[in-house]
């Protein structure tokens, strides 16, 4: 949901003009609450972490529109600050993305991507990608401008054309996905700084780089990034990633001592639990349409 009375993606803009926006991912609505609390500026639904953290499936385009379109609305619901949302290769043709857009822009969305893949899609650090031509990623990135109700709902071209043709079509098709509409660009998988430098100098547009863990590119420090221009840094499977360490760590211990006593110290207590929840806000409504007073 949108605050002081600007649409998502305004707010986003808002943001981003301010600086460099550091975006980690929200697999969940409680996690985007969490993402919230600790001060970040914008959270981002990846479709990776979604497939995998929801539905455990790969990163392959299973996830489809509603399933999307429902777990936008649930985490929008639960923030106040903007949402960047994945929406992979727009699920279908130039039509299919009208779609989309109208679905996700009424789910809160403040941003939706757009990627240039075909489909089975990869994940964007995986070998074995194949790109849709220019000229059908163009025809997809005018019906998302085309669909969109409110003119400030970012729409964000992703170029997956570094792993598979060269950095010079990546930057060739940014330029190309701009002129069709888009108004920021993710370049990905960009494989060392140079590169990541190259891009600013050659795109006049707000750029978005993907600190994911373990892939093609780098783990750049964020002063790093912003320092070279940068609009937002996204960490979209990072929290997923730690949460399953730790979830696999506790059954371990469980599963050899029998108990969860030892794990006491590392976990969020029930308080801090329904702060996040808000439960105290519920209980006292509650109370009040029972006209009941506190013991």
């Amino acid at each position: 949901m949108a605050i002081d009375n600007f649409s998502p993606g305004k707010q986003l803009r808002n943001a981003a003009s301010t600086g460099t926006l550091k975006v980690p991912g929200a697999p969940n609505a409680l996690v985007g609450r969490l993402i919230e609390y600790s001060g970040f500026p914008a959270a981002y639904l990846s479709g990776a972490a979604l497939s995998a953290g929801v539905l455990a499936l790969p990163d392959v385009g299973l996830l489809t529109l509603t399933e999307l379109t429902q777990q936008t609305n649930y985490l929008t619901g639960a923030v106040e600050i903007p949402v960047i949302v994945d929406a992979d290769t727009g699920f279908g043709e130039a039509v299919n993305v009208e779609r989309t857009v109208i679905e996700l822009e009424s789910a809160g969305a403040a941003a939706i991507q757009l990627e240039d893949q075909v489909l089975p899609k990869r994940c964007g650090h995986l070998s074995g990608k194949e790109l849709v031509s220019k000229d059908e990623m163009c025809a997809k990135l005018r019906s998302a401008a085309a669909a969109r109700s409110d003119a400030d709902l970012v729409i964000l071209a992703r170029t997956d054309a570094r792993g598979v043709n060269s950095l010079e079509d990546a930057v060739d098709r940014a330029k190309a996905y701009l002129d069709a509409g888009a108004d920021w660009i993710f370049p990905e998988a960009l494989e060392n700084v140079g590169e990541f430098a190259a891009f600013v100098s050659a795109i006049d547009a707000p750029l978005v780089a993907n600190m994911t863990e373990f892939g093609k590119s780098p783990l750049l420090n964020y002063d790093e990034l912003a320092g070279l221009g940068y609009a937002a840094v996204l960490y979209p499977v990072t929290a997923l990633r730690i949460a399953m360490r730790a979830i696999e760590a506790a059954l371990a211990v469980i599963d050899m001592e029998g108990s969860q006593e030892s794990l006491l110290d590392l976990m969020q207590d029930r308080q801090e639990l329904y702060d996040l929840l808000g439960y105290d806000e519920y209980d006292q409504r509650d109370r009040e349409y029972f006209g009941r007073k506190e013991s």
